[in-house]
């Protein structure tokens, strides 16, 4: 138990009954115990709750910015959701696990650009994928252009290594090399134009794979 003088406010034992500092007396003021005490505040639970406003704000952030994103762009129609599960089922046929999970679960397709899509250059005419927030729109030349759903796979392909994180550089040359997996063949798709158009661009972006001039157009991995 202790006293605390009127005064000064200097906190003395029960038993004292001037104040040390002041020479107020004590005898008229209160006594508080233990019980009556504020603990300061532990500096743990203020470095918790800084960080926690701290990570708030960024989910915040985070979850408006990808909010903005999906609202200033359409979805797919019930038709074009058909055909784009169709061309994941070759890729899953193929044993794309890790690509059809991602093109299944984890991606929002849209069928127009979002104001960041419309405020950059289109890299190509079939697709373009938002990294890390996993968007994906599909223009209406995938729908149109290709020969087959095996061609809509290829397509898929490329934008799902996109959806993982990785470059131009390496979605192309992951799609070159593993396109017979999922049939896309030279032999049977070699005169259409999403064909054409993706070879030429996997040998611009992919310089490497086309060095081998003893094969049709250099291409190393025929």
């Amino acid at each position: 138990m202790k006293k605390r003088c009127p005064n000064c406010g200097l906190v003395s034992f029960a038993s004292v009954e001037i104040c040390g500092r002041c020479g107020a007396g004590l005898r008229e003021v209160g006594i508080f115990g233990p019980q009556m005490r504020v603990k300061p505040q532990s500096m743990n639970r203020v470095f918790l709750r800084r960080d926690f406003i701290f990570v708030s704000a960024i989910l915040f952030t985070v979850g408006g910015f990808y909010v903005s994103l999906i609202g200033s762009a359409s979805g797919l129609s019930l038709e074009q959701k058909q055909t784009v599960n169709r061309a994941v089922r070759v890729l899953d046929r193929a044993g794309f696990s890790t690509e059809v999970r991602l093109l299944d679960h984890f991606t929002a397709y849209r069928s127009t650009d979002n104001w960041l899509n419309a405020s950059v250059e289109k890299e190509n005419a079939y697709a373009a994928t938002n990294f890390p927030f996993e968007i994906m729109t599909i223009y209406p030349e995938f729908f149109n252009m290709p020969v087959d759903d095996v061609e809509r796979a290829a397509i898929l392909l490329h934008e799902a290594q996109h959806l993982k994180g990785a470059n131009e550089h390496d979605a192309y040359r992951f799609v070159w090399k593993n396109r017979d997996k999922i049939g896309w063949t030279r032999g049977a798709y070699g005169n259409s134009i999403v064909w054409r158009d993706v070879r030429k661009q996997t040998r611009e972006t992919v310089p490497e794979l086309f060095i081998c001039e003893e094969k049709e157009f250099a291409d190393c991995t025929e």
